[in-house]
């Protein structure tokens, strides 16, 4: 039970969507994972598979985003309900900006003008912060509906996010920053990951659901669930110390390409890529496991959130339950490098950081997401 007993302090997170994005050969590349259980940061240096830099004496931290310059790291921080701002190269704080409430994830627009935060407790809602100030600009109520995730489609015009006690998908304005609709789900909202239309338009949402091992496919313009689709059944199961029940499927994101999508699944201790096309499985990457006494199945590494590099060769897999991150080559669908981290490692996300000898204001690039 040694590999599990430090779960019981783990908090509820995400994974993320992804947008390509060109990488010059001047660019650097930064994997982030926040470590959950842990007081840390581990930075990734994608090009060595080397944690090049830990931003010690953190508790509390959950998701991070990316300022477009790559000078600010923005972090949600769970024990002082902050929204910690980072000099990038230092690690130092710069500010805690005070939100509204206890935080989940966070998005940046590519603008960089505003963050948006998820309210996770208490009435709710969507925090905006004006980064020019570093000040809470406002908060969209939700009606109670505790927000878990938000995510800004790619085409900046939208937040969407979900809430897990009120079973709703939300989607707010983001030029008007109000609510634009919401919709009633009969699961809990978690993860999502967003397909866009050629005119860079929102096309399909792929929802993670509580208790689902799967996924929720939303048509954004009609605003409805057009299906829900399940995980393949395991040749086996693996032993998770009942951790994560009530959320099997806890990872997702769209590969740089907007071809397939990567799906985590808990029990299943493996990521499932899916065509996007057709929804059909395409292959399947098992995830390291642990022979431990006393356990007749292989303990699973509990994996969670992913992300990808911007070339999309690699996926980066949080193995909370193992202390460490699997690398996934995507071309081969297979693990070929595990990487250790911090305690429960949970949230990640990339970062290009532009050549800073030609980089101009507004120029980094953020290679999670929207």
């Amino acid at each position: 039970m040694k590999a599990l007993s430090h779960l019981k302090y783990a908090m509820p997170f995400l994974a993320l969507a992804f947008v390509p994005l060109p990488v010059s050969a001047a660019s650097a590349v930064r994997v982030y994972i926040t470590n959950s259980a842990g007081d840390s940061i581990d930075v990734i240096d994608p090009a060595t598979n080397k944690v090049v830099q830990e931003i010690k004496n953190f508790p509390g931290a959950h998701a991070i985003d990316f300022s477009p310059d790559g000078a600010r790291v923005y972090v949600t921080n769970e024990e002082t309900s902050t929204l910690d701002v980072l000099d990038r190269k230092s690690g130092k704080l710069i500010k805690k900006v005070a939100l509204s409430g206890h935080p989940n994830l966070v998005a940046v627009t590519k603008k960089g003008d505003r963050a948006v935060v998820a309210i996770a407790r208490g009435k709710g809602g969507l925090d905006i912060i004006d980064t020019a100030t570093l000040t809470l600009k406002k908060t969209i109520p939700t009606d109670g509906g505790r927000l878990h995730d938000v995510y800004i489609t790619p085409d900046q015009k939208f937040v969407v996010g979900g809430s897990i006690p009120s079973k709703m998908f939300y989607a707010f304005d983001l030029d008007k920053e109000e609510l634009a609709w919401d919709m009633k789900m009969d699961l809990g909202v978690r993860c999502m990951a967003i397909e866009t239309n050629p005119d860079g338009s929102t096309k399909r949402v792929f929802t993670q659901l509580s208790a689902l091992n799967g996924f929720s496919v939303v048509d954004f313009a009609a605003r409805k669930e057009v299906t829900k689709v399940p995980l393949p059944e395991p040749p086996q199961q693996y032993d998770h110390g009942g951790y994560r029940t009530n959320e099997p499927s806890h990872g997702i994101s769209m590969s740089p390409d907007n071809k397939t999508l990567w799906v985590t699944s808990i029990p299943n201790n493996a990521v499932y890529v899916y065509d996007v096309a057709t929804l059909k499985v395409i292959g399947k990457v098992d995830l390291p496991s642990e022979k431990i006494a006393g356990h007749d199945e292989p303990v699973s590494s509990v994996p969670e959130w992913v992300t990808f590099t911007p070339d999309g060769k690699y996926l980066y897999v949080s193995n909370s339950s193992m202390k460490s991150v699997s690398v996934v080559d995507t071309g081969a669908m297979k693990v070929v490098k595990v990487i250790p981290v911090g305690e429960v490692p949970k949230r990640s996300n990339t970062l290009v950081i532009p050549d800073e000898g030609h980089a101009s204001a507004g120029s980094g690039k953020r290679a999670s997401l929207r």
